[in-house]
């Protein structure tokens, strides 16, 4: 088998916010922009990556959720345990910096875990967990 990570999602809660976010703090490329019925669909990815991204949705665009649903959803994205990411760097010093420098929520600062990875943690503007491990 052939298989490779494509896509993976994470729900935005202000579009713009998050695009910021994604393009000029962790410096991701655009790949698509998509609107419709006022909610908005956008594609990053790492640059240099062209076949791995992810997509910023709305979180309660899903037909069929309850309003007690979506409350909830959105509940856990404001405390960060509805959806994140894990990320990876050769510098990871140099990018909690970057990270830190720009307002980022920093979550955990560069730290040795012990099963054996040396990673950091911050939240994007919707809340969600960005763990970003150093490449050895």
């Amino acid at each position: 088998m052939d298989i490779t990570i494509h896509s993976s999602f994470l729900p935005h809660t202000d579009p713009d916010a998050s695009l910021a976010f994604y393009r000029d703090t962790l410096g991701f490329e655009i790949r698509n922009d998509v609107g419709y019925e006022g909610m908005r669909w956008i594609t990053v990815g790492p640059a240099g990556q062209p076949d791995t991204s992810i997509v910023l949705h709305p979180p309660t665009a899903s037909p069929g959720l309850t309003d007690d649903e979506r409350r909830t959803i959105l509940e856990m994205m404001a405390k960060g345990s509805y959806f994140g990411v894990n990320l990876a760097t050769a510098d990871l010093d140099g990018t909690f910096a970057k990270l830190e420098g720009s307002g980022a929520e920093v979550v955990q600062e560069p730290t040795e875990q012990p099963y054996g990875v040396r990673d950091c943690a911050f939240r994007d503007p919707a809340g969600n967990m960005i763990r970003i491990q150093e490449l050895r």
